[in-house]
């Protein structure tokens, strides 16, 4: 085989390496079954095992005892352990977070994604007399309710974009009239306006906009957004906001790829 063959070969199997890696996370704690993991990544049955048992071999995934699920093996948490004392999001951004919230004079918000949800890992309050709360610190809500879960899921691809679909359709109900197709067309107007915004299905009375945050290989790991009363974020406002939330989003990023 050409060496440039080989090349597209070796990159194409970190590639999906990385990606099935995605999918035993976001399944979390159950694990997937290979059956599941080989149809959401499009791949031949054979093809999705042999790559499940080089993951295995390398500790990064195992097989539940007595099940046919895999999840997330001892050498990733082993390299999570190496990696806390130099990158912790929280610390890193929260500072960008403030001064978006003093900027702003509004309530700014810092999302992690986890799996298929976005939980809230810093909310800091404005000088603006009326501030909106509501979201508190360590709060879970399925990608795409909130506008931080929103950035965050219409900037994955599409399969990705489509796994998660099918996995929070079920939860969306709880979230006033929000369903799987309302879910999709939020997706679509995102990327199409450069930004995600929500309205009442997230918390009534209050709209945000927001942002995703990019890792050093381009996977949108965490959002920013800013929130008011749906009466002050009207297009006027976030047109002025947007500049900043947009510079704080990539100062972000640019600290996170340091």
């Amino acid at each position: 085989m050409p060496a440039e063959s080989q090349e597209v070969t070796g990159t194409q199997t970190i590639s999906r390496a990385f990606r099935a890696l995605r999918l035993v996370a976001a399944q979390a704690p159950d694990g997937i079954r290979l059956v599941d993991l080989s149809h959401q990544m499009g791949l031949e049955h054979s093809t999705a095992h042999r790559l499940l048992k080089v993951l295995m071999q390398e500790g990064m995934l195992v097989q539940k005892p007595g099940t046919r699920r895999y999840s997330l093996g001892p050498q990733l948490f082993e390299l999570g352990i190496s990696a806390t004392h130099q990158f912790n999001l929280k610390d890193i951004c929260q500072p960008v977070c403030a001064a978006l919230a003093e900027q702003t004079g509004d309530t700014s918000f810092l999302f992690l994604r986890s799996g298929f949800d976005a939980v809230c890992i810093a909310r800091i309050q404005g000088a603006y007399p009326i501030q909106t709360p509501s979201v508190p610190v360590g709060s879970r809500q399925p990608l795409g309710v909130s506008a931080g879960g929103l950035a965050l899921l219409s900037a994955l691809p599409q399969p990705d974009m489509e796994a998660v679909f099918a996995a929070v359709e079920p939860r969306l109900a709880a979230y006033g009239n929000l369903d799987a197709e309302k879910l999709k067309d939020l997706c679509m107007t995102a990327k199409r306006v450069g930004y995600a915004t929500t309205g009442n299905h997230a918390v009534p009375g209050v709209r945000a906009i927001g942002l995703p945050i990019f890792d050093r290989s381009n996977t949108p790991i965490a959002a920013i957004t800013v929130a008011a009363t749906q009466s002050r974020m009207d297009a006027r406002r976030i047109a002025t906001l947007l500049p900043m939330l947009k510079a704080a989003a990539l100062e972000m990023t640019r600290l996170l790829h340091q």
